[in-house]
C-alpha cells in the first residue's frame, strides 16, 4: 500500500499578491535606505551646553548656559526611555528651537 502524498513541497508557496515573484534565481533586494532629514532653510536646532539649575515637576528643568541665559527644558524621549536621571549641578547638552528661544530639550548628560 502506497503512502498518501505529502503536501509539503508539492505545491509552490503562496505569495503575497502585492510583491512580484523574483525572476529566475534573483533574490529580492532590500529597500533603499531613507535619506536623513536635512533642513533646507538653515533653521535647525541650536545646540548648547549648560548646567541644571533647578528640577521642576513633570520632568522639567531649568538649565543655565555659560552666557547667563536660562532655559525651561524637558528630557528627550531617548533619555526618558533609558531612565537617565538628572540632578542639580549636572552638565547637559540642550537643543534650543529657533522658534521659541525660552524652551529647550535636554539630549545628553555630560557628567
Amino acid at each position: 500500500m502506497a503512502n498518501p502524498p505529502n503536501n509539503r513541497g508539492s505545491k509552490p508557496q503562496q505569495r503575497n499578491g502585492n510583491s512580484p515573484r523574483p525572476a529566475g534565481n534573483a533574490r529580492p533586494t532590500s529597500p533603499a535606505p531613507k535619506p536623513k532629514k536635512v533642513d533646507d532653510d538653515g533653521e535647525g536646532e541650536i545646540e548648547l551646553e549648560g548646567v541644571v539649575s533647578a528640577v521642576l515637576a513633570g520632568t522639567m528643568f531649568r538649565v543655565k548656559v555659560a552666557n547667563g541665559h536660562e532655559f525651561l527644558a524637558h528630557i528627550s524621549g531617548k533619555m526618558r526611555k533609558r531612565f537617565i536621571r538628572l540632578v542639580v549641578g549636572d552638565r547637559v547638552r540642550i537643543e534650543v528651537s529657533p522658534y521659541d528661544m525660552s524652551k529647550a530639550r535636554i539630549t545628553f548628560r555630560l557628567n
